[in-house]
């Protein structure tokens, strides 16, 4: 028999040295019509990334009509003064642009992405879109029908019905966040476009709004199209509209929405807690990711790698709505999906996860990696002109400083183990969550109670 030859390798490539990053700072100024401008020249991206963001939250919505922000963004882009709706996408699409708009509760936003080339005719249908909006009858008919039919297929989503239940429960019953972002189907029945038309002049003007431009802008003079543009937007003058504080009843208790016959259960815990202007934030996105960021974290490490309850598991903080002064908040969550007959088992191991946790804390290990994943993927998380547009717009939603984000990491590398044991501990205490479960009450209600997590409660699917 012939030996065979050694086979030889090639050299390993080694890792280059890093290079030192940034998060992009924007310069700030603002138009003749009030309307704040953020620019940030990003040289090779010549796909320019536009944000614009309304001071329309969905606590402005006239009581019963919730969703008329939603029915309101997705107009913009179904006609304008100048053009049908069919020739107003087919002018979008000769420029290569997309636009995208939705509703959340601070604000309305708009996403303009387009060719450096053909911007100065994209920012031009984007002016005529918040100048100019028809917000005809029929557009306006066919949305609140598309959202119709959307609404059913959320409610038999297992994750969207449990997100829609834990708002319910935290939040009180008078608060906008107590209800579907999007509305019900008894507050969308009822928007037509005079309900559009008057939330939009009620609200949308220039002088409260802020625009984000992000790309290559080499020899495209900004501040002309822009002037020419976005400028010729005109509304009267507002102050920001002021936002009631956040209340939440964060109780231990347990909520099971009855689907008889699941073979899974969506879980969905959470309370709520601070935002970004608190100085905890920056511990708490760390010790959070540590507990289920990623699929190292403890959480996975016990439900999915050791015990196979499921195929994963993500702790999180999500800002609800942020303000400087105290009357923000944030959603903090653990969410996933486990097979039935381990709902209790699975329930109770997360549990002592948590106790675990608070007993033993975080190791310098886990931090370490954290740390490494959350700071050292910045730069790839940014590459595009639409990412750093995206997040620009989020510290203006936000009141934040311009420089937030890139403070934020430089706290990130900062930040011990200590102190991400705290945060994580003090956003996730095993007697202050409430607990969502979407699943079948007939077999998981009773292991549930025997936990003694909370009081236990069954309600419809419906």
């Amino acid at each position: 028999m012939t030996e065979l030859a050694a086979m030889e390798f090639h050299p390993q490539p080694q890792a280059g040295e890093a290079r030192p990053w940034a998060f992009p700072a924007p310069t700030r100024g603002a138009l003749d019509n009030g309307l704040t401008v953020l620019r940030c020249h990003r040289p090779g991206q010549q796909v320019v990334a536009v944000e614009v963001l309304l001071d329309a939250p969905l606590e402005a919505e006239p009581a019963g009509f919730d969703g008329v922000a939603t029915i309101m963004a997705r107009a913009f882009s179904e006609g304008t003064d100048k053009h049908s709706a069919e020739e107003f996408a087919a002018e979008l699409e000769r420029c290569g642009a997309t636009l995208d708009a939705h509703a959340d509760h601070p604000g309305v936003r708009l996403s303009l992405e387009v060719p450096a080339s053909r911007l100065a005719k994209a920012l031009g249908l984007l002016a005529d879109a918040l100048r100019a909006p028809a917000f005809a009858d029929s557009e306006v008919e066919r949305l609140v029908r598309n959202r119709l039919d959307e609404i059913p297929h959320e409610l038999a989503n297992p994750s969207r019905r449990a997100a829609k239940e834990l708002s319910k429960e935290l939040f009180p019953a008078g608060s906008r966040m107590s209800r579907p972002r999007q509305g019900t189907e008894e507050t969308v029945e009822k928007i037509d476009a005079a309900a559009v038309r008057a939330f939009y002049d009620r609200h949308v003007r220039p002088a409260t709004a802020t625009a984000v431009v992000v790309g290559d802008l080499t020899g495209i003079d900004l501040d002309a199209l822009l002037g020419e543009t976005l400028g010729a937007w005109t509304g009267s003058s507002a102050e920001p509209r002021p936002a009631p504080p956040v209340t939440a009843d964060d109780t231990g208790r347990v909520v099971i929405v009855d689907r008889p016959g699941a073979v899974q259960t969506q879980l969905l815990i959470g309370r709520v807690g601070p935002d970004r202007h608190d100085r905890v934030w920056p511990a708490q996105v760390l010790g959070t990711y540590c507990l289920g960021g990623t699929l190292t974290s403890r959480l996975d490490r016990v439900l999915r790698e050791e015990k196979g309850y499921t195929y994963g598991v993500r702790a999180f903080g999500q800002v609800l709505r942020s303000a400087p002064d105290g009357t923000g908040a944030s959603m903090l969550a653990i969410s996933g999906s486990v097979d039935t007959p381990n709902t209790g088992p699975a329930l109770d191991d997360l549990w002592k996860v948590l106790r675990t946790l608070a007993e033993g804390g975080l190791t310098d290990a886990e931090r370490d990696v954290a740390v490494q994943n959350l700071v050292g993927v910045a730069p790839l998380k940014y590459e595009t002109a639409a990412a750093v547009a995206s997040t620009l717009a989020d510290q203006v939603e936000q009141h934040l400083p311009d420089d937030y984000q890139a403070t934020l990491y430089q706290q990130l590398a900062a930040t011990g183990t200590v102190e991400a044991t705290a945060a994580v501990v003090n956003a996730f205490p095993v007697d202050r969550l409430v607990t969502v479960l979407v699943g079948d009450a007939a077999q998981i209600k009773e292991p549930v109670e025997a936990l003694n997590i909370g009081e236990v409660t069954v309600v419809s699917a419906e």
